[in-house]
């Protein structure tokens, strides 16, 4: 679903399904960005059937940046200091997809994030933010809560109410994809998850179609929130009530 997604955003930007013609949107967001897109970060684990693991056998959205060891051994030094030992990520052997990808990101820099991706348990599509990483404040909060209100407004299967339950403040795992970009970058970056039930609430018939709509009109929110990306000061005081950050629950 997430290649289709690829597919949606692609076919809008450079207007393969209209000759060449680009919508206005289409326009100004090839003029207000430069877009890196990867239409499939895990192509040796999709040819295995896998939903996760590349060919290595590594969860490939947990190599994003050094973590506790999952044999991790805690022991207390002489100064008092707990020292960890750490599992090192990503690597050219166990993850190289995401050790490119990641120096590539350093090279350029990153305005604004996205990781696509389907979620089984969830019938709905949704986003999840980097609540838990530490510098989350109103900066991060407020473009969140305008992204997805602009997303919301641009396509009828995205909402804003349901979403994994948030981390609690300064308790994020780092080695998460959209949560170390959010801290590499201190940027816009979220999780887009999309369900592999049918969507709950929305018209049914869930599929390629729709996850290909809902990558085309991600170009929408993108260019709403463009202007305040990297704007200083206190940009969300200027924002209509209906772009407030909406704390999520995972419940509904």
């Amino acid at each position: 679903m997430a290649e289709f997604y690829a597919e949606g955003l692609l076919h809008r930007l450079l207007g393969l399904d209209t000759k060449g013609e680009l919508d206005e949107v289409a326009k100004h967001a090839r003029a207000e960005f430069t877009f890196h897109i990867v239409p499939n970060m895990n192509p040796d684990g999709s040819a295995n059937g896998y939903l996760r693991t590349n060919a290595a056998g590594s969860n490939l959205n947990r190599e994003w940046a050094p973590s506790p060891a999952p044999t991790t051994t805690l022991y207390q030094s002489e100064d008092a200091n707990e020292k960890v030992t750490m599992y090192e990520a990503p690597t050219v052997e166990r993850s190289p997809e995401v050790y490119h990808v990641l120096r590539k990101m350093d090279e350029t820099g990153c305005d604004a994030f996205l990781d696509v991706h389907g979620d089984e348990a969830l019938p709905f599509n949704f986003l999840a933010g980097s609540q838990g990483m530490p510098n989350w404040g109103r900066r991060l909060e407020s473009l969140h809560g305008a992204f997805l209100a602009a997303y919301e407004r641009a396509n009828p299967d995205m909402q804003k109410e349901v979403s994994y339950d948030p981390d609690e403040p300064n308790e994020g795992m780092k080695n998460i994809c959209s949560n170390q970009i959010a801290l590499r970058f201190d940027c816009l970056s979220a999780t887009l998850e999309m369900p592999f039930k049918e969507v709950s609430g929305r018209e049914r018939g869930w599929g390629p179609n729709r996850a290909r709509k809902l990558g085309a009109s991600v170009l929408d929110a993108l260019c709403y929130v463009s202007p305040y990306l990297r704007k200083e000061g206190n940009f969300w005081e200027r924002l209509p009530e209906e772009d407030a950050y909406s704390h999520p629950s995972s419940k509904y």
